[in-house]
This record gives structure tokens, C-alpha cells and sequence, in this order.
């Protein structure tokens, strides 16, 4: 699986109500459900006017088509290579 960095244009996107991010959030569990175990959403952030959402899957296809069948926006998909965090500091090569 690979994770991919999905960029989503939204307007208004951080001022979404939880009851429209209930019904979002449901319709993409809904249209994964029938795509199957080759595409998975993580998590998103919201902030003013876009999403950044997480999902590992088998490829950007799958991203794209789940998006599309969900309706969703889809501004920009990046692939991530790597992840660091502050564990990584702590690395000791042997």
C-alpha cells in the first residue's frame, strides 16, 4: 500500500457544521465499503477553504475513482515517500 496527500479545494470547508461532516464522513465510509480493501481514508484536516486527506491505497487510481464516486473535490493528489517525526531524531544507526 502507499500513502497518498490528497488536496481538496473546498470553500467554506472550516466552517462545515458536524452534522455535514457526519453525512461527509458516512458517504465516504459508504463508497469505500464498495470499492473494497485496496483503498483506505486515514484522516483529514480541514482548514479554511480545503481538506487534506490521508489515505493509503494500492494506487492514485483508486484515490481518484473514490473521489469521484463519492463526489468529492480533488484539487491535487501527492504521493508521501516518507514520514518523519520527532522519533526520528532518536535514530541510532548500527
Amino acid at each position: 500500500m502507499h500513502r497518498y496527500l490528497v488536496e481538496r479545494e473546498l470553500l467554506g470547508a472550516g466552517n462545515l457544521s458536524a452534522e455535514q461532516l457526519q453525512d461527509v464522513s458516512q458517504n465516504s465510509n459508504e463508497v469505500l465499503r464498495d470499492m473494497g480493501p485496496g483503498v483506505q481514508w486515514v484522516l483529514s484536516y480541514l482548514t479554511a477553504d480545503r481538506l487534506y486527506c490521508v489515505y493509503l491505497a494500492e494506487n492514485e487510481t483508486l484515490v481518484r475513482e473514490h473521489a469521484k464516486r463519492g463526489g468529492f473535490p480533488c484539487t491535487k493528489i501527492t504521493e508521501v515517500l516518507r514520514v518523519i517525526d520527532p522519533m526520528t531524531a532518536m535514530l541510532q544507526t548500527t
